[in-house]
């Protein structure tokens, strides 16, 4: 029989944040077992380093200005374009998914999910359908979880702390470690590939384990919110000070989600929570792992972990992703099964948009139309093989483009707002703290760069980032940043 495949995604997860990347802190005895089974691929990133955007890509193999047309948080994947879960059920496959798909437009009340080809979807958006049709919480079927909430007793207290989506404001959750979202979903996935060998057994099964941590609020069940020491855990790369030679989106940041007025200590709890969330969600995919197992499944059952972005968590002050900074950009990768080296490292440039042709190729699917995505099963075999020359991502916020390219030595950022450069030198500033665009003895290496992002642009048919055969460029007045109102934070009870 073809192998099954489990993808198991975080949401807004740092590249860094895993022990067998090279975390001395934090704990992962599960993923770093599951990388010790395959292939952990350093170089990974998010083609678009915001949710829906990466979340497209990962559906279509395509950027997301050519899969949704939109960068931002606001694009459907348009018809027309190649689906994962379309191209794995003609090749056979069951395909379900438990936890956050955040698939636009969400659909009200009696009107059918928008899930894009799954058969069978236990579903959380973190409230975000509530919000928009049940802010009472009165409604069932419109949040599988928040159903199964009610259900054990604990109706609303997922949010009872008041904190929302986009605020970094720590507190542990309410609910007992049980009935936490990250726990519902290991138990849904289970649940999931129990009925399924039931009812197909004769069939392979594409099973997306989609987790909503550790993105914000964050706010680990206990004890998860203690495990680590903030006086000991290491505190975020650079400070706000160097804020002002960057996209200015991030100083935005700051000062729309109140970030200015956080301490040192501050963030350093906050650190710990974020830290906290990733634990859980580490046990929770033990589980899963652990159930395989016992069905003797591992040896025929493809097993990704990534995530669609990371979060700042700090660093130079500020939150959150929409940027091209590591803490952003870059996405933890690991990636196991039958015929994959075992307890290697690739250096190879990889993303998000690689996942649907590699899936593809190794469930024996015949891709109907091309995708930018490129399939990485020769690098699985073969850690040392190159899959391209530079990497590049791009996306937008209310204050225009900014884009991204890197060979995994020297990365080159542009943004639209101040039109502003970066470059940085990664084997020896993987913290990104000296931007050395503006450094005299730098000024052909940027101009280089700079090339070779409009190079990558043209090739991809990322329009948006030219006006005529330059670089677009929008004035931009840092001063007025501080007086930004305080908004976005989505303070909400469900």
């Amino acid at each position: 029989m073809k192998p099954n495949i489990l993808l198991i995604s975080a949401d807004q997860m740092r590249w860094d944040c895993l022990g067998c990347g090279g975390n001395p802190v934090i704990r992962t005895p599960n993923l770093d077992s599951l990388a010790r089974e395959g292939i952990v691929f350093s170089n990974a990133f998010s083609p678009d380093p915001i949710c829906v955007p990466a979340r497209a890509s990962i559906m279509t193999g395509n950027y997301p200005h050519i899969c949704t047309g939109q960068k931002t948080n606001n694009g459907r994947i348009r018809k027309g374009q190649p689906l994962l879960t379309e191209v794995l059920k003609q090749a056979g496959y069951r395909c379900y998914a438990c936890g956050k798909l955040h698939f636009l437009p969400y659909s009200g009340p009696d009107k059918p999910r928008l899930v894009h080809g799954f058969e069978a979807v236990d579903l959380h958006e973190s409230g975000r359908i509530l919000a928009l049709y049940d802010p009472e919480g009165k409604r069932k079927g419109l949040e599988d979880y928040f159903d199964y909430l009610a259900e054990v007793g604990w109706a609303g207290y997922s949010r009872g702390h008041g904190v929302g989506n986009n605020d970094v404001r720590p507190c542990p959750s309410p609910l007992p470690a049980q009935h936490y979202v990250d726990a519902w979903i290991a138990s849904c996935t289970i649940k999931r590939i129990e009925r399924h060998l039931k009812e197909s057994p004769e069939k392979p099964f594409f099973l997306w384990m989609s987790s909503p941590k550790p993105h914000s609020p964050y706010d680990p069940p206990r004890p998860y919110d203690s495990l680590y020491d903030t006086r000991t855990l290491p505190p975020p790369f650079g400070s706000a000070q160097m804020l002002k030679d960057r996209n200015p989106y991030l100083e935005v940041i700051r000062y729309s989600h109140a970030l200015d007025s956080l301490s040192a200590q501050a963030w350093q709890v906050i650190r710990s929570y974020y830290y906290g969330c990733i634990t859980f969600l580490d046990a929770m995919i033990g589980q899963v792992l652990a159930y395989l197992k016992k069905k003797r499944l591992m040896e025929n059952t493809y097993i990704l972990f990534l995530a669609d972005h990371g979060d700042l968590v700090g660093d130079f002050g500020t939150a959150f992703k929409t940027c091209h900074q590591n803490g952003s950009v870059r996405v933890p990768f690991i990636f196991s099964g039958p015929g994959v080296v075992k307890g290697k490292e690739s250096q190879a440039l990889v993303g998000l948009q690689d996942i649907l042709p590699t899936l593809a190729a190794l469930a024996g699917a015949k891709l109907r139309q091309p995708v930018q995505g490129i399939n990485l099963k020769p690098v699985l075999q073969d850690p040392a093989a190159k899959v391209r020359e530079v990497f590049y991502s791009s996306t937008a916020s209310g204050y225009g483009n900014s884009v991204m390219v890197t060979d995994g030595v020297w990365k080159y950022i542009y943004t639209e707002a101040g039109a502003v450069q970066e470059l940085y030198y990664q084997p020896e500033d993987m913290a990104e703290v000296n931007n050395l665009s503006g450094q005299p003895s730098y000024r052909n290496r940027v101009k280089f760069w700079r090339e070779k992002l409009k190079e990558c642009g043209r090739q991809l048919a990322d329009h948006d980032i030219f006006s005529g055969e330059k670089l677009k460029r929008r004035q931009v007045d840092r001063a007025s940043f501080s007086k930004l109102p305080v908004s976005g934070m989505g303070w909400r009870w469900y």
